[in-house]
């Protein structure tokens, strides 16, 4: 089940919830009240490093922004637990390139 921790967005005038799953090591977003959910799955890799490795949002859903929402609460997580990131997701490395975040050391996986 999702543990509590949560961050609440506004996309284009609609509320967009991204719910962190910590047991299940990912954030995702439920997609119209429907069983469509966006995920971005992550992994502890080290005690103190987190390789973000998977993002993806059902095709009917992409184009809208969704990813990025998963991206900048994964990138929250990161900075609040004090955490280093592995990039390993492409589309992750590309809202980091986007979005830098020079508080964390981060390594991009080519």
């Amino acid at each position: 089940m999702a543990q509590a921790s949560q961050a609440n967005v506004d996309a284009s005038n609609s509320q967009i919830r991204v719910e962190h799953d910590k047991k299940g090591r990912q954030f995702f977003i439920r997609l119209n009240g429907s069983n469509d959910r966006a995920v971005l799955l992550y992994e502890y890799v080290g005690r103190k490093t987190v390789d973000l490795q998977h993002t993806e949002v059902p095709d009917a859903y992409r184009g809208r922004g969704i990813a990025k929402h998963l991206a900048k609460a994964a990138m929250d997580f990161v900075m609040e637990e004090d955490l280093k990131a592995h990039l390993t997701c492409w589309y992750i490395q590309k809202y980091v390139k986007e979005n830098p975040h020079p508080q964390c050391f981060i390594h991009s996986s080519q």
